[in-house]
């Protein structure tokens, strides 16, 4: 059965619009990521990734991130895309935030500009804006997608999406 496209209105885009594979470019939009009262992230540089049924990702460049927040996780994963995923906890004082983001060290060709750079799920921090607005994140525990009022769905990681 065939996905039911949401509406698309003005200034709004469909994430069913999206490629596959997906792009990845570079934005000059603000992205901001807070937690436990501290800035982990300030950016006008982030790399904006859009694929097919989710919503943007962004991920921030090392440089533009409180580095000293940052400790290597214990898991990865593997996108058929953009190969080996690090990810990454957050310690803020006495508080461990595991897998709060991923980062692809060594990616696959085509995808080189996000070497090093953090993407984050919006979910598992205490803030998250993009040009100001607060970014909600995308159903389900798998996926990092960025929802704001430009990007419209239906979006992946649902309960009864799997299959799309």
């Amino acid at each position: 059965m065939p996905v039911r496209r949401d509406p698309v209105g003005p200034r709004q885009e469909s994430v069913w619009d999206y490629p596959r594979p997906p792009s990845a470019l570079v934005t000059p939009r603000h992205v901001v990521l807070e937690v436990g009262g501290r800035v982990l992230g300030d950016t006008r540089r982030a790399i904006r990734v859009c694929e097919t049924s989710h919503p943007p990702t962004y991920y921030v460049p090392r440089e533009d991130l409180a580095d000293e927040l940052l400790a290597r996780g214990s898991v990865g994963s593997w996108c058929e895309w953009k190969g080996q995923a690090t990810y990454w906890d957050v310690v803020v004082d006495d508080r461990r935030v595991p897998s709060v983001g991923w980062s692809y060290e060594q990616p696959t060709p085509g995808y080189e500009h996000l070497a090093g750079a953090v993407a984050f799920y919006p979910g598992r921090l205490d803030r998250v804006t993009v040009d100001g607005e607060l970014v909600r994140p995308q159903p389900g525990d798998f996926y990092g997608g960025w929802i704001t009022d430009e990007v419209v769905g239906p979006f992946k990681g649902a309960p009864g999406t799997l299959g799309w």
